[in-house]
């Protein structure tokens, strides 16, 4: 548990332990195409361009941000914690004139504000579930009204643990990272393109690396090399993705539910005071005030090393002050939330 990498699967980790074979080797390239055949039923998309970017979360980040913006081009992008403000970084280091959209860390961002901030921008762009905070922002409506513009959305916490839907919210791009509700060790960013997207890329990327032209020659029939790919990874992804379609794209949605409100019931108990705005709150990432009685650290380095439970602090200004504690992927079990609980609950004790 904590906002980084949740445990593997147990099927991910004999995946891991696979002998590797060439990254061109046929055996190989037909597991990669069914790695993006499950990226795109987990996305929810058709999107030919859906591939597992080698990097991880951030990487499918500069990806979308490299491929689809250049010098003076607008892009809105939504601000309510620290991977919006990554969000506007990126998008200045490629030349854009970015648009800031803030609301106070721990609130959700109003879609009409995104949508009023620029009469005619390229992209809009919008963390759906910002790590930083625990907060869920709305993505159907920016799709409903987004116009001529491209809507960029990052998933990297959402995806696989509450709702995605690229096609039906009219989503352009989406990136994600196969840490988070995916249960798959950090390493791969997946990421889908829609041809809308694909259309208005720029002349030329300003990265070889992640250019999604060369990348997207590298699967499919008539494929291209382009760089070496994470063998290992991509096996582990592939294996990752089978355990999530085997359960059911729904029935995982609803186990992070029930483990993350449980979760958040339980501190409120304890005498937690949650930190996200309510009717916002992400299941599989919890934010909460660390109460009187409890100092930060020493509390979360007892968690991990007399319980084996990690949790997360908060970043910027709420650092010492919030915990982040994940609920994701192979750890959203009931059992883990009771041991967490238990384990804090004796923190009070002492």
């Amino acid at each position: 548990m904590g906002p980084g990498p949740s445990n593997p699967y147990p099927e991910v980790m004999q995946a891991l332990a696979r002998p590797v074979v060439g990254h061109l080797d046929p055996e190989f390239l037909v597991l990669l195409d069914e790695t993006c055949d499950r990226l795109r039923a987990v996305f929810r998309t058709s999107n030919q361009v859906t591939v597992p970017i080698s990097g991880t979360g951030s990487a499918g980040m500069e990806a979308a941000f490299v491929n689809l913006v250049g010098p003076g081009d607008s892009v809105v992008v939504g601000v309510n914690g620290l991977f919006g403000e990554r969000m506007c970084d990126v998008a200045a280091r490629c030349g854009a004139d970015v648009v800031r959209v803030e609301e106070r860390w721990g609130r959700a961002l109003d879609p009409q504000h995104l949508l009023e901030a620029h009469p005619s921008p390229k992209v809009i762009a919008v963390v759906h579930a910002e790590t930083s905070t625990g907060v869920a922002n709305e993505i159907a409506a920016l799709g409903d009204g987004k116009g001529d513009a491209l809507l960029l959305v990052d998933c990297v916490t959402s995806l696989g643990g509450i709702q995605v839907e690229v096609d039906a919210w009219g989503v352009d791009v989406a990136y994600s990272g196969t840490q988070k509700c995916l249960g798959v060790p950090p390493g791969l960013a997946p990421l889908t393109v829609s041809d809308r997207a694909r259309e208005r890329f720029v002349g030329r990327s300003q990265s070889w690396y992640l250019d999604l032209g060369m990348i997207g020659a590298y699967v499919g029939a008539a494929r291209r090399y382009h760089h070496t790919a994470p063998i290992s990874m991509v096996y582990a992804l592939h294996a990752g993705l089978g355990v999530l379609l085997d359960e059911g794209l729904e029935q995982s949605w609803a186990r992070h539910e029930v483990c993350g409100r449980a979760l958040q019931r339980g501190l409120e108990k304890l005498g937690f005071s949650l930190f996200a705005e309510e009717g916002h709150r992400l299941p599989e990432l919890t934010t909460a005030w660390v109460p009187d009685g409890l100092e930060d650290a020493s509390a979360r380095r007892e968690l991990l090393d007399h319980y084996g439970i990690e949790v997360g602090g908060g970043v910027g200004e709420f650092a010492g002050k919030v915990w982040r504690i994940g609920c994701m992927g192979h750890t959203a079990r009931p059992r883990n939330v009771t041991l967490l609980l238990g384990a804090v609950e004796e923190l009070f004790l002492r």
